[in-house]
């Protein structure tokens, strides 16, 4: 996009965007929202050069897979317009907030898809950005489109979400509010045809129903009740839609965000590496826009688990690609404890930190090598790095100590609380002990 936008046209909010450069310790924070989590092997390369011009040179994975520029110094409004001119940026600048909609890494190219959601997903995101009744949700809120593929984040809450589904031989998606498909039923379903009316009735319905300061869905379902919202819902799409009572979405076993698979299309994989933590640098970040060049379709897709994929591989370069990946200081193998572990930025980065959660990390995936699970650790309670609760999480309660929990569907928040002050040392070996013992995720 050559075309500058206003910044003008931006809204205050605490919520990094594009054209919104948030304070941090460490410096601004830019975040780049990317349509289905794509982005071209050419902005790849735009990004790792502005990060290491005009910032510290730290480039983040998000848990909505998208990219972040964390130490942006003063020259902010040059690493902006170099981002809006690599194509980057919203059709309107009041649109960038809304650009929440988050789609499997493997739209389109996933061996078990219902439909291809890639779509659909084109019209809802234009939709956002342009009709300007959307650009008074929240920066938050947040929808979810997943077309039945085996590698998709099913745990994350949306405020709107859907997944496709089969009745008959006609292609339907099922829809929930608030909620994830993984744990929740579906309110019902409609045709594919009508998807994205139902996304635009949703939205238009929340924002009538909803106060100002009830800024997601769930705060309007504490006072508004669901049979209420779906009767309401009814008539502004001008159908009931269909109830499946006895459906819900089930995952696919497996960490199919690491690692080489087959694709729908023959001959070609995708190859999956998560970023360790959720952090890059901008020299990892060229090299793997190069990799995509060369032995890809010169594209990239960003996961929610804070990693990448490299699509459309030709499964003989695989091993050759995948070693240059690990060459880059990408995880490629479930088994290296550092591919499971999730830790926020911390009091490194974070005034509201309590520890330095990342460094912290990093000793604790020495004590679970060979002992891969799966553990967050969290600066404080907001739980920034992970929008879902996982098998285990350290809270921080001061420098290098943690109170542990296990996750538990009885328990809210975290989940259950298992031991108090723990120093990061004491916490990995009671980890490591407990996978011997227990094979409970």
């Amino acid at each position: 996009m050559n075309e500058r936008l206003p910044v003008t046209a931006i809204r205050p909010s605490a919520c990094p965007g594009l054209l919104r450069i948030v304070p941090a310790l460490d410096g601004g924070i830019c975040r780049i929202k990317l349509a289905g989590g794509v982005i071209s092997a050419d902005q790849a390369r735009a990004v790792a050069r502005a990060a290491a011009r005009y910032a510290g040179g730290v480039i983040e994975a998000t848990n909505r897979a998208n990219l972040q520029i964390r130490g942006i110094g003063e020259q902010h409004a040059v690493l902006i317009g170099e981002l809006l001119d690599a194509g980057l940026g919203p059709t309107t600048a009041a649109g960038d907030d809304v650009r929440n909609l988050m789609l499997s890494p493997s739209a389109g190219i996933d061996r078990q898809l219902l439909i291809d959601t890639r779509p659909l997903a084109e019209q809802i995101l234009a939709t956002l950005q342009t009709h300007a009744r959307f650009h008074e949700l929240s920066a938050k809120f947040a929808v979810q489109l997943d077309g039945g593929e085996a590698l998709a984040m099913l745990e994350h809450p949306h405020d709107l979400w859907l997944s496709a589904l089969l009745l008959g031989d006609q292609a339907y998606l099922a829809f929930g509010l608030a909620g994830c498909p993984a744990n929740d039923l579906p309110l019902g379903a409609v045709p594919l045809a009508k998807g994205h009316a139902l996304v635009v009735a949703v939205l238009e319905l929340f924002l009538d129903l909803a106060r100002p300061e009830q800024t997601r869905m769930r705060h309007l379902l504490a006072e508004v009740s669901t049979a209420e919202f779906l009767r309401q819902l009814a008539q502004r799409l001008g159908f009931e839609p269909a109830a499946v009572p006895s459906w819900q979405r089930s995952a696919a076993p497996g960490l199919l965000h690491i690692g080489t698979y087959p694709q729908r299309q023959p001959g070609r994989v995708y190859i999956g590496a998560v970023a360790p933590l959720g952090r890059l640098d901008a020299s990892m970040l060229d090299g793997v826009a190069r990799l995509a060049s060369e032995f890809g379709d010169a594209s990239l897709r960003l996961t929610p688990w804070q990693g990448l994929l490299l699509p459309n591989i030709r499964l003989e370069d695989a091993a050759n690609v995948t070693a240059h990946l690990q060459h880059l200081g990408l995880l490629c193998d479930s088994a290296d404890a550092l591919a499971q572990l999730i830790a926020c930025t911390g009091s490194a980065g974070c005034g509201k930190g309590l520890a330095d959660t990342k460094a912290d990390a990093r000793t604790l995936a020495l004590h679970l090598q060979g002992r891969p699970q799966g553990v967050h650790l969290s600066g404080c309670t907001r739980s920034c790095a992970a929008a879902h609760v996982a098998p285990a999480t350290l809270l921080a309660v001061s420098p290098g100590h943690y109170d542990l929990y296990f996750r538990d569907a009885t328990h809210p928040g975290f989940g259950r609380p298992h031991a108090r002050n723990l120093t990061i040392e004491a916490a990995g070996v009671l980890l490591a002990a407990r996978s011997r013992s227990n094979t409970d995720d």
